[in-house]
């Protein structure tokens, strides 16, 4: 998806012709031959690898228009696979609403379109939309069917409250483990909180915020991000190599009011989990010039594209979380291989190994400056690339 505006869609027909046979109605079978993730332990194989001109890129290879192109190809033919399936759900059922999870319906750019081709009036995904959402499934069906409890629906709201499932610490807990790490804080009122948050994040720095309830699925929803000022040109850079230590092109996302979310972006519906893509709206669209228009590539990335390019790709898009905040940058609180922070110890050692000025953990409030420097921790190859 991050990749895919930086490229062309050359390879798209080669797909259509060789890899997939999709029909009207977007049904459709894949050539096993180029695939090795039925029976191995990479997706692809050498047939793959000789149709498309090359051996797959490697974590840190750097990146040639021909990775653009492929990223750009395989988005746009999933692209029109979805809309096939969900055209066709549209015709053959007259429903209004549409779910979708499995791991494509992490594919916000497809959900994006989905939603903008208007054959349903809802679309809500399922937010851990991958393999480990089926846990979740298995745990409603047995509610349900085994036990016999009724389905709480009410058709109007999303029930699952944010997706706040996972554990959470208590103050008390937050402070102990902090100290037994050798971390240096100050505890703070929530609204002193607030305000010295508020304060970093104008000031330009990086946040990790740890609070509350863990995030189910792989999007940061608020509880343990990364958040930093959108309207900063060079905060893309600085959480990508800085921070997350991956590619500069990967995106981040904006959290924005629900209410405003129309006023900055082209969207005027519910996205709490981060699953929807939306074009900036126009009016905080910066024009490029013909010199940016010339620009190849990686090239693009540094031309800033709105007042808030933190969070603008260079085709306009942006990846929304619908919140009760203004427009902030959220990422997930990890680096680049390593899953979600989940303790008071895991924020910590994130923080003194990567370039996150600060960190809000509970109500205590750590600044990097006033750390040990023995505690710091280089994360840079801490972790095997994703």
């Amino acid at each position: 998806m991050g990749l895919a505006p930086y490229g062309e869609p050359r390879y798209a027909k080669l797909i259509l012709y060789r890899l997939i046979d999709l029909k009207s109605d977007g049904s459709f079978k894949l050539d096993l031959s180029y695939f090795d993730y039925c029976t191995g332990l990479q997706m692809t194989n050498k047939a793959f690898d000789e149709l498309f001109g090359g051996p797959p890129r490697g974590p840190d290879q750097l990146l040639t228009p021909r990775h653009m192109d492929l990223a750009a190809s395989i988005q746009a033919v999933t692209n029109e696979v979805v809309l096939r399936l969900t055209r066709s759900l549209a015709a053959e059922t007259g429903a209004q609403n549409l779910c979708l999870a499995g791991g494509v319906a992490l594919n916000c750019v497809a959900n994006g379109k989905v939603l903008r081709d208007g054959r349903f009036r809802r679309v809500w995904v399922q937010p851990a939309a991958g393999d480990a959402g089926g846990a979740l499934g298995a745990a409603l069906c047995a509610y349900h069917l085994f036990r016999g409890q009724p389905r709480q629906v009410d058709g109007e709201h999303d029930l699952m409250q944010g997706s706040y499932l996972g554990p959470e610490f208590r103050q008390s807990d937050i402070e102990e483990r902090l100290a037994r790490a050798g971390a240096r804080f100050t505890r703070l009122t929530d609204d002193q909180l607030i305000d010295r948050t508020v304060e970093a994040l104008a000031d330009g720095k990086a946040i990790g915020w740890y609070q509350g309830r863990i995030e189910f699925g792989p999007r940061a929803l608020g509880a343990r991000s990364i958040l930093g000022d959108p309207r900063s040109p060079s905060m893309q850079s600085v959480l990508n190599l800085k921070i997350k230590h991956r590619e500069s092109f990967r995106l981040f996302a904006p959290s924005v009011l629900r209410e405003d979310v129309a006023d900055w972006f082209e969207l005027d519906s519910d996205s709490p989990y981060m699953l929807m893509v939306a074009d900036v709206a126009k009016q905080h669209r910066r024009e490029m010039t013909a010199e940016e228009h010339a620009l190849f590539g990686i090239q693009k990335l540094n031309v800033p594209r709105s007042s808030i390019p933190a969070v603008t790709h260079v085709d306009y898009s942006a990846r929304i979380q619908t919140v009760h905040c203004a427009v902030i940058v959220n990422t997930s609180f990890n680096v680049r291989g390593e899953p979600i922070v989940l303790t008071p110890e895991d924020a910590f050692r994130c923080f003194m190994g990567t370039d996150i000025d600060v960190l809000a953990a509970g109500n205590c409030f750590l600044l990097k400056e006033d750390q040990n420097p023995r505690l710091r921790q280089d994360y840079r190859n801490a972790f095997s690339p994703d």
